[in-house]
């Protein structure tokens, strides 16, 4: 069972921009000494690494300054949302080991207070219903360095703006036809301060409030009066919405409420990856992966259905802190920060992905020995196990070659090697398939003096295997993992291409592995180190008739063949 205790502030660490920022208004006495943050998902789809990053940071500064942090979903646009979404974001919130207790909200909780803002900008002249098309309002914003055109409809009386938008509201008009703006500068270097759209019509049904609404407000005009409404002290965004606060200022400003202070720190890229909720959604309908929780995917269920931990998620959370320009983090990190975990917590076992049957000529032919095995070296708590062996074994085919070239330590012929936990071998001779020239066998004798543990097996060779017995392993389908893309930054493609051209085709690959017995009794999402191959994790599609590994990560940054 996975602890989900968040972890504890790295010591020594200075302090970042924004804790600088709140330890200034805790010191000056700023909203009473409150801190009070907020995670507020988009609920139109799956949560990915770079959402972690966001939510380690947003609960992590509401447990350090004692404060408090929100859940609360941004659920604006009814097309694209859905309950699935809702439920799999709390599930992902709680797997990372974060606490929202009672303070789970939605911005349609706020849609009364929100038209009621919204009437107040009408009411000093600050909004107009436009009739302009979507496209029509498009063209008429103008470029960075041109001036936009105001729309014809831009001085509508107040009287007739308000009455017009109780029609918008009463649903008299179709999708499409009206839309309400705020009327601020349509010259505004700032092209977000060119009479934003702040209402739209949506005749579609909403998760929560089914048919009651039909007009929706946009995304920028919701996220500040929430934060304002729930009395947010410091509204955490990613640097791409550092253009949108000037809009959010106004609209406090005007409407006259609390203002919360907004910060913007660096979004998480990751090389090898790509973080868009289109571009993933994109992945998963036209069936490039089997599904959100694909082990290949960044989105958190992905992640977690892989094998990673929410331990080693927030260690990677905080080892890449908080930045103020946007940067790639190297893939190789998050792996590292997994392989520094389950080196600690996951059991050793004996598997072998690419057998090869070795024959010890001289063991005899129905005896079983039990080899006491070290459960984890880490951890001297976790006890041994006991590994059947008997005359004919698994080894890795790469860890014998019949003509060894430089320096190989492992098995050729004349050469010996130590099996892990029992004895030492020497190489005989080698059968071979008569039409394929392939090896099908390699004869060895072991030198019963050199069980390990005994005083006698102190005799020194240069390498040592993992080998699994023939007639105790139990098969299991192993799923080795490889980078989605090819290249460290699909989203850059080049001209005519797009991310999709850089798909690695061989991101998955499915071999039938041979595992020493102890692992029958696993259950979904066990973590084990495969003894010099990687770090596995027990797959959903497991059952005691048919294990299936998944591949976490290699005990060193190269793929297993």
């Amino acid at each position: 069972m996975e602890e989900n205790n968040t972890k504890d502030e790295i010591p020594g660490r200075s302090l970042n921009f924004i804790e600088e920022i709140i330890e200034e208004d805790l010191r000056s006495g700023k909203n009473g000494n409150r801190v009070h943050t907020r995670f507020p998902p988009e609920p139109n789809g799956y949560l990915h690494i770079g959402h972690a990053k966001s939510i380690c940071l947003n609960f992590g500064l509401g447990k350090k300054y004692n404060g408090k942090t929100n859940l609360r979903f941004d659920d604006t646009n009814p097309v694209k949302e859905d309950v699935e979404y809702v439920d799999s974001i709390k599930e992902d919130v709680k797997w990372l080991g974060f606490d929202w207790e009672d303070r789970e909200f939605y911005a349609s909780d706020y849609f009364e207070q929100l038209y009621e803002f919204a009437l107040i900008l009408i009411r000093k002249g600050k909004a107009y219903v436009c009739d302009m098309s979507a496209d029509e309002i498009s063209e008429t914003r103008g470029t960075p360095t041109r001036p936009g055109k105001e729309s014809p409809f831009r001085n509508r009386t107040v009287d007739e703006n308000i009455d017009l938008f109780s029609h918008m509201r009463a649903g008299e008009f179709p999708d499409g036809a009206k839309v309400l703006r705020a009327k601020i500068d349509m010259s505004s270097p700032n092209m977000h301060m060119r009479d934003p759209i702040i209402y739209r019509i949506i005749h579609t049904s909403h998760h929560r409030t089914g048919d009651t609404w039909c007009i929706y407000p946009m995304y920028d005009f919701a996220h500040g009066q929430s934060d304002s409404i729930e009395k947010i002290t410091h509204s955490i965004c990613t640097l791409e919405f550092e253009v949108h606060r000037p809009f959010y200022d106004w609209l406090i400003q005007e409407i006259g409420i609390y203002a919360p202070r907004q910060i913007e720190f660096a979004r998480l890229n990751l090389s090898y990856t790509v973080m868009s909720k289109r571009k993933l959604l994109e992945l998963v309908q036209n069936k490039f992966v089997s599904g959100w929780d694909d082990p290949r995917m960044p989105t958190i269920c992905g992640l977690r259905r892989r094998g990673y931990t929410p331990e080693a998620i927030r260690n990677f959370a905080d080892t890449i802190g908080v930045a103020k320009r946007d940067n790639v983090i190297d893939i190789n990190l998050l792996e590292f920060c997994i392989r520094e975990d389950l080196n600690a917590r996951a059991s050793r076992v004996m598997g072998v992905l690419n057998p090869l049957k070795i024959v010890l000529d001289n063991f005899p032919e129905d005896l079983v020995e039990e080899m006491e095995a070290v459960n984890n070296p880490e951890n001297p708590s976790a006890g041994i196990r006991k590994v059947p062996f008997s005359k004919e074994l698994y080894i890795e085919e790469e860890d014998f070659m019949e003509n060894p070239q430089g320096k190989f330590f492992r098995l050729s012929p004349g050469k010996e090697v130590r099996l892990r936990s029992a004895y030492i071998i020497k190489c005989e001779s080698v059968i071979k398939d008569p039409i394929s020239g392939r090896i099908r066998e390699v004869h060895c004798t072991y030198d019963p003096l050199t069980k390990s543990g005994m005083p006698e097996s102190n005799r020194k060779v240069k390498g040592t295997l993992h080998w699994v017995s023939v007639k105790h392993a139990l098969k299991a389908e192993i799923r080795l993992y490889d980078r989605l893309f090819t290249v460290e930054n699909p989203d850059n493609a080049e001209e005519g291409k797009t991310y999709i051209d850089y798909l690695n085709p061989d991101s998955l690959q499915v071999k039938t592995g041979y595992i020493e017995p102890s692992v029958k009794q696993v259950l979904p999402l066990d973590k084990l180190q495969f003894e010099r191959l990687g770090y596995f994790s027990v797959d959903y599609d497991s059952t005691a008739e048919n294990l299936v590994f998944n591949c976490v990560v290699t005990l060193k940054d190269k793929r297993p063949k």
